[in-house]
């Protein structure tokens, strides 16, 4: 039975929601899940079910800069058509009344159960708290639905003081699932924040830099120090019945590797084991042509709860819009990824078109995952995208369309030395060759960074590659999805195109551009 609160809640989201629903969105996308109103962020309790995708999203439907959050709810029968079932997770109760932040979804045999962190900020009369180190409970919270629209009691699992000594207050983003491990039936990982040195140290990761950059000056705006020596780490925790959970281990960098390990993910795929987290506070060399924070993952020798080695850090995404990715099994046994289509803390580009019809973000199209080689986890978008394919384009090393579909799916073939690609006259991709590095780089580029161009103040972003043979581009109304050799390298970005052409340039390729026909 809904308390009080609850319904008072649900009574506002569904106004806000109404009045949405009678404004005029240009911007909207097709094929990718995006919130009725209001601000939507990470992926939260991915499933299938009985043959439907369920989708949860963190959701403030009254600020479209953010706000306090809830979760929304979206299903699809085939991960290309959402639609948008409610609201159902509300901050309700002592122990989340701060927010509904991140979790996800454990499906068993006549329910699923929904792990997610409740956040609470104390009260502070005196500005004695920074609700980093102090003053904030980071509460893990389990609740059960049958429907996955209506929910049980929530149930408080973990607080503060189950967590190590050494953590701050930032403990968050349960992701569990069945293991039948020795350590126990059910394994849940979350991301850590560990308390680093005193006060006034001085931290090598950022004294490393002779020169902060413009980057750095922003992360030192957003956390309110000149010098961030705290590390990420994940938690490993084991329970036999998914309400006494026991620490197993804390998954951590033999070098600090940035200052919070968030939205932590674990799976194993063709035998390579996986390990995923988006580490904050990444800094000089080359994250200084990188995202504010990133998302990623490592290849894991040994076991989670004992003794393990991790390989080689790998993004997901090197474009400009990408964080908190989740991952889950569909029945047909398929793993699947999809990510925040948006970045945290950094006012240096917006989506100001769609700030000005009420609503911000969008989930990425879901990726089915692979192993690659060397520890490479590819990426492609899932099958069912083919499903929408309408009528095509094809040339052989050039194709130029003064009207591009507003959703179409590009495919380049037997790529050679030589690709340029320019969408909307505005968004650039090309292969570059470095001298100085003797290698080839993948460049995204808009033409104008201008907060009133298509990029909406986003510039520029590249990774290196060894030779470029295929690339494909999810393209949607207001996003674009970049995939290179199979999804070894992934670029997204959103955008905000004044015209919708293509000049497609790359001899002796095969060329392909479908429009995409969503929804019908």
């Amino acid at each position: 039975m809904a308390n009080a609160l609850q319904r008072d809640l649900m009574q506002l989201v569904k106004a806000a929601e109404d009045a949405a629903s009678r404004r005029p969105r240009t911007w909207a996308q097709t094929y990718h899940l995006m919130p009725p109103v209001g601000w939507l962020n990470d992926p939260n309790g991915l499933y299938q079910k009985d043959g439907v995708f369920h989708a949860y999203f963190q959701y403030a439907p009254f600020d479209v800069e953010g706000g306090v959050k809830m979760w929304g709810h979206s299903t699809s029968p085939d991960l290309v058509s959402w639609t948008y079932e409610g609201c159902v997770l509300f901050p309700d109760e002592p122990f989340d009344c701060h927010g509904v932040y991140s979790g996800s979804a454990l499906v068993l045999d006549d329910h699923v159960s929904m792990f997610y962190t409740g956040n609470v900020k104390l009260p502070d009369g005196n500005g004695a708290y920074d609700y980093i180190h102090t003053g904030r409970e980071g509460n893990t919270v389990v609740v059960d639905t049958a429907d996955g629209e209506t929910f049980g009691e929530k149930r408080l699992l973990l607080t503060n003081a189950d967590y190590p000594s050494d953590l701050s207050c930032h403990v968050r983003d349960p992701k569990v699932w069945r293991a039948d491990a020795p350590c126990g039936t059910y394994l849940m990982v979350q991301g850590a924040r560990r308390r680093g040195m005193a006060e006034g140290a001085v931290c090598s990761a950022d004294s490393a830099l002779a020169s902060p950059s413009p980057r750095h000056e922003l992360f030192v705006r957003c956390h309110g120090a000149s010098c961030e020596c705290d590390a990420g780490e994940v938690l490993v925790f084991a329970s036999d019945d998914l309400t006494t959970w026991r620490l197993q281990n804390r998954i951590q960098s033999s070098e600090r590797f940035g200052f919070m390990w968030e939205c932590p993910d674990y799976f194993e795929l063709a035998g390579l084991q996986v390990l995923s987290f988006s580490p904050q506070g990444l800094l000089g060399g080359d994250w200084e042509h990188r995202n504010v924070y990133q998302s990623g993952y490592v290849p894991v020798a040994g076991d989670i709860c004992g003794r393990y080695e991790l390989g080689t850090f790998h993004l997901w995404d090197a474009g400009f819009d990408f964080y908190a990715p989740q991952t889950f099994e569909a029945e047909d046994g398929r793993r699947i990824l999809m990510g925040w289509m948006g970045m945290p803390d950094d006012a240096t580009y917006g989506n100001d078109p769609t700030l000005a019809e009420g609503w911000q973000h969008c989930f990425t199209v879901p990726r089915e995952l692979t192993a690659g080689k060397e520890g490479v986890v590819l990426q492609r978008p899932v099958r069912e995208v083919a499903s929408l394919r309408g009528q095509a384009h094809e040339a052989v090393g050039e194709l130029h369309l003064d009207t591009m579909p507003a959703a179409c799916d590009i495919v380049l073939e037997d790529v050679g030395d030589e690709i340029h690609v320019v969408l909307g006259e505005e968004l650039e991709l090309f292969a570059d060759s470095d001298s100085d590095e003797g290698c080839t780089r993948f460049v995204m580029r808009f033409r104008d960074a201008g907060r009133d161009a298509a990029g909406c103040g986003r510039a520029e972003r590249w990774e290196r590659v060894g030779a470029v043979r295929s690339v494909r581009m999810l393209v949607d109304t207001s996003s674009v999805e970049v995939f290179v050799n199979d999804g070894e390298l992934v670029m997204s970005t959103r955008w905000y195109p004044q015209c919708r052409s293509c000049a497609i340039m790359v001899p002796g390729a095969r060329i392909a551009c479908w429009e995409l026909n969503a929804n019908a």
